[in-house]
C-alpha cells in the first residue's frame, strides 16, 4: 500500500491528519492510503513548511470543491519518512451504494455520505506512532496464540475504537473485554502489512494473564524502519538465513528499564 509519486520532503511535518481507518471500496481505499502510517499534510500547491501546518478547514473546502474531480493530496508516511502525491477523486457514489445495501432507516436523513472514506485525527506525526505494543512472547495454548499473534514480529497499533494515548490504556482495554471479543490492529514487520486480529481475553485458558502474552513498550520497542531494498510481503533475509545474531540486531530485546506486563 502507499503507492504514489514521492516528493523531496524530508522533514517531519509539524502537524498532519493521522489516518486511522480506510473504508473498503472508498476512494481512499482505491488510492492505497495506509491506515496508521499515513498522514494527510496538505494538497498539491500547498506549502509543506513547518510554518504552514495543515489547515483542516481549508482542506475540507478543497475536498468538497473537488467532488468527482481529481485532487492531489500530499501524504506523509511514517515508515518511509517521505511525502508522496496521492491522486484521489472525492465522491459520494460509493457510500450511497453501500447505504442502499443496508438498512438506511437507522441513518440520519441529514447525514452526508463521506467523500473520501477516511477517519482521521489531527496530531503531531513525530510522536503519533510512539504508543505501540511489541509482542515479545506468546504462551502456547493462550488466547494470544489462538488469535495468531507472532512473537517479535508483531506490534499492536490500536483497536476498533481508535488509537491509545498511554501504555496503561491498552491493559485497561484488555481488562474491560474479559470474555468479550476485542478487535485490535496488528502490524507485521516481517510482511510489512496491517491486519485485524480478534482477541478474547479470559482467565480460564489454563495459564497466567488474560492473553498469555508478554508485551514491550517504550523507546526500545518502537517499530524499526524497513530496509530500503525490502520488498513488502517478502521474507526478511535474517529469517531465511536463520542467523540468531542478525535477528537480535534487528529486534532489540527487552530492557529492564522498560516496563513489561504479562496480560
Amino acid at each position: 500500500m502507499g503507492a504514489g509519486q514521492s516528493t523531496s520532503q524530508t522533514e517531519i511535518p509539524s502537524r498532519g491528519l493521522h489516518v486511522l481507518r480506510v473504508t473498503p471500496a472508498s476512494p481512499a481505499y482505491h488510492a492505497n492510503i495506509e491506515p496508521f502510517f499515513d498522514f494527510v499534510v496538505g494538497f498539491e500547491g500547498d506549502s509543506l513548511s513547518s510554518e504552514n501546518a495543515i489547515d483542516v478547514q481549508e482542506l475540507e473546502k478543497i475536498v468538497e470543491s473537488h467532488e468527482n474531480r481529481t485532487l492531489n493530496l500530499l501524504v506523509w508516511n511514517s515508515k518511509s519518512q517521505q511525502t508522496r502525491v496521492v491522486s484521489i477523486i472525492p465522491s459520494r457514489v460509493w457510500s450511497q451504494q453501500q447505504l442502499s445495501l443496508n438498512d438506511t432507516h437507522a441513518s440520519s436523513p441529514n447525514a452526508q455520505p463521506s467523500l473520501l472514506g477516511l477517519s482521521m485525527r489531527l496530531c503531531h506525526p513525530e510522536t503519533a506512532s510512539d504508543n505501540v505494543w511489541h509482542v515479545l512472547d506468546v504462551i502456547e495454548g493462550s488466547p494470544a496464540e489462538s488469535a495468531g499473534l507472532v512473537p517479535m514480529g508483531d506490534w499492536i497499533l490500536g483497536w476498533s475504537g481508535g488509537v491509545l494515548s498511554a501504555e496503561n490504556d491498552f491493559y485497561d482495554l484488555v481488562e474491560a473485554h474479559v470474555d468479550k471479543p476485542l478487535r485490535v490492529y496488528v502490524y507485521s514487520y516481517d510482511f510489512d502489512n496491517l491486519r485485524e486480529v480478534v482477541l478474547i481475553p479470559n482467565r480460564h485458558w489454563g495459564g497466567e494473564g488474560l492473553l498469555g502474552c508478554v508485551f514491550g513498550f517504550g523507546l526500545l520497542h518502537r517499530i524499526p524502519p524497513q530496509p530500503e531494498d525490502r520488498v513488502p510481503g517478502t521474507m526478511p533475509p535474517e529469517l531465511l538465513e536463520d542467523n540468531e545474531h542478525e535477528t537480535q540486531d534487528l529486534f532489540v530485546p527487552a530492557d529492564a528499564s522498560v516496563m513489561q506486563i504479562d496480560v
